[in-house]
């Protein structure tokens, strides 16, 4: 747990104590800190709401002013299931009630597990820690809102409030947090996403299916081209795969019956009047059908690495509750690839793909990353992953090679490997700080087998590849989600849906034919131009592209006209002066090509 967790897992007993202190009947059950702040779940007649939070906090500050020690106490299974049917847990004393919540998780514990308390004053819960020192150690906090939870998640247990908050080591840091919530806000791809009519959602065609308008396609069809065109030049081939598979396939794969609860139902298919006999599954990954591709010619050494790239459309059946904009979709379009190579190619292979991610970064103006590289648990082989222990440690050894001789910043994290091999999970931070997780890269010495893959080596001996699954630019509805945040919706040139506009000062015939001509040797480039010759004022039109959130203006007068020449305004900054006619084209496909700013 890192300092700031203890602290917000510290803030959270806090919350408890002080809610005890103000409704004593109060019943908790878990109170962990969690991304962003921690929460307490609580069972309670009065329903507490916002407006409650200032008498809560103010408890909250005498409990951290009173700079109480945290005592840690190992019981035993025995007397800590006493404590909870004397109500003494997370309370602040013998109570009539027991605390029900807590002397369930007591029972549930395993036996021979450590048992322990933690007290702060009057205060005792049941806690396995770590905390801070002191109540005093706290630093700054605040509550957040309120939500509803069931106890374990679980719809048939007693539905819970869910009391949220945040802290911080000091005042400074806090106030910075609640600084950049207000800004993401504003920032949000839901809200700028409708703004800047980029992408719907519709009741008829269902929930987390996106719609993507004209606008919004054009940052699909942007981020493809990138793509492909680094993919060509790193050696991939492309590949096309079909919407749906039999049942067969993810059998063999593995995914099902594993994967089943996140697949779309099965399609169950008859021939004339007889009972169904086939089932097929919408797609929802694409690596069984590129290991099919594989299979279906003879391989040999001479073709590895063999990289084949598809942007793949996957369908997965997310919990309605769980659907969140374009962060959570149920359809997706992913820029998938998988590389089939020998263990001898694999440190080339994988550090490929890792530029590959740099050279996106860079593109973007992603400052702050991190890889999350993640590895099995050895105790858990044949249960959560593949039992091959041999294996497991050769390509977690090969990764971590490469990390470590490619200076990387990454992160290793145990047990959350995928079934079939290590992976990475790549962190990056917007202009604000908010983090994303937008990608992932795995490595797989599992599936290929059970397939059957294999290829002729040098001595004429079949082998089975090592099979790496990259997506750099993780599927188009996350990263565009992503991207519209970082950029506030003020996109690069190169990705803008609209790339130049040419504003008119009046709507005398020779400047509409100048302002046409400009924007018809744009459009013969594929620049994304398009007029406003109307007879509105110019400070209209120039609000209104603005809004839209043009990148880049052509304003043109009669000055400028004489002068075979553009005013040029760029959004957000303004006019940054007069070019020839010619200059400014050039310096549009020049950025453009480049794709900067």
């Amino acid at each position: 747990m890192t300092d700031l967790e203890r602290i917000r897992h510290s803030c959270a007993h806090v919350l408890a104590t002080a809610i005890l202190r103000i409704w004593p009947e109060a019943q908790f059950a878990a109170g962990p800190p969690v991304e962003n702040g921690f929460y307490y779940d609580v069972e309670l007649p009065h329903r507490i709401t916002p407006e409650d939070f200032a008498r809560i906090e103010a408890e909250m500050k005498k409990e951290v002013k009173a700079n109480h020690v945290f005592e840690c106490v190992e019981v035993s299974r025995d007397e800590a299931i006493q404590l909870a049917k004397e109500g003494k847990l997370a309370a602040l004393g013998a109570r009539p009630e027991a605390s029900k919540f807590k002397l369930d998780i007591v029972e549930r514990i395993p036996d021979g597990e450590t048992i322990t308390l933690y007290r702060n004053g009057d205060f005792t819960d049941l806690c396995a820690g770590p905390h801070v020192m002191r109540t005093g150690n706290i630093g700054a906090f605040r509550l957040t809102h309120v939500a509803s939870a069931y106890y374990k998640g679980d719809e048939n247990n007693p539905q819970l409030q869910r009391i949220y908050g945040t802290a911080f080591k000091n005042k400074t840091q806090l106030d910075e947090y609640f600084a950049m919530l207000e800004e993401a806000k504003k920032r949000d791809h839901r809200k700028l996403g409708k703004e800047l009519d980029l992408f719907a959602f519709d009741e008829d065609v269902g929930p987390g299916l996106p719609l993507w308008l004209p606008k919004g396609a054009v940052l699909i069809e942007e981020l493809e081209k990138l793509a492909k065109q680094t993919e060509f030049a790193a050696g991939y081939q492309r590949v096309r795969t079909p919407h749906i598979a039999r049942e067969s396939m993810y059998l063999c794969s593995g995914h099902l019956p594993y994967y089943a609860d996140s697949m779309f139902p099965p399609m169950e298919l008859a021939e004339g009047d007889e009972a169904p006999t086939d089932k097929y599954y919408l797609k929802a990954m694409n690596c069984p059908h590129h290991h099919k591709i594989f299979d279906a010619v003879p391989r040999s050494y001479r073709d590895l690495p063999l990289r084949l790239a598809e942007y793949g459309a996957c369908y997965r059946y997310e919990q309605s509750g769980e659907l969140l904009g374009l962060m959570r979709v149920r359809s997706m379009q992913m820029n998938d690839a998988h590389i089939y190579c020998t263990e001898e190619q694999f440190e080339d292979e994988f550090n490929a793909v890792n530029e590959m991610y740099l050279k996106y970064f860079r593109i973007f103006g992603f400052e702050k990353y991190l890889m999350r590289f993640s590895t099995h648990d050895p105790a858990k082989l044949g249960q959560k992953f593949v039992d091959q222990p041999e294996l497991w440690r050769k390509t977690e050894d090969m990764v971590r090679n490469v990390l470590i001789k490619s200076g990387i910043n990454y992160v290793e994290v145990p047990n959350e490997a995928a079934f079939y091999g290590p992976k990475i999970d790549v962190q990056v931070w917007s202009a604000i700080g908010k983090e994303f997780t937008i990608a992932t890269n795995q490595v797989d010495f599992a599936v290929p087998a059970r397939f059957g893959l294999t290829y002729k080596t040098r001595e004429n001996t079949e082998a089975t590849p090592l099979c790496i699954h990259r997506a750099p630019l993780g599927t188009h509805e996350r990263f565009i989600g992503f991207l519209i945040e970082h950029y506030a919706g003020n996109f690069p040139l190169w990705l803008a849906p609209e790339q130049v506009r040419i504003l008119t000062i009046g709507d005398d015939a020779p400047l509409v034919e100048f302002a046409k001509s400009i924007g018809q040797e744009l459009r013969s480039h594929e620049i994304r131009a398009e007029l406003d010759i109307s007879t509105d004022n110019i400070k209209g039109k120039i609000l209104s592209a603005e809004q839209a959130k043009v990148h880049t203006m052509f304003v043109i007068g009669h000055r400028d006209l004489e002068a075979g020449a553009v005013s040029v305004r760029l959004h957000g900054k303004g006019n940054v002066g007069a070019k020839l006619r010619a200059e400014a084209v050039a310096e549009i496909l020049d950025a453009v090509r480049e794709r900067r700013g």
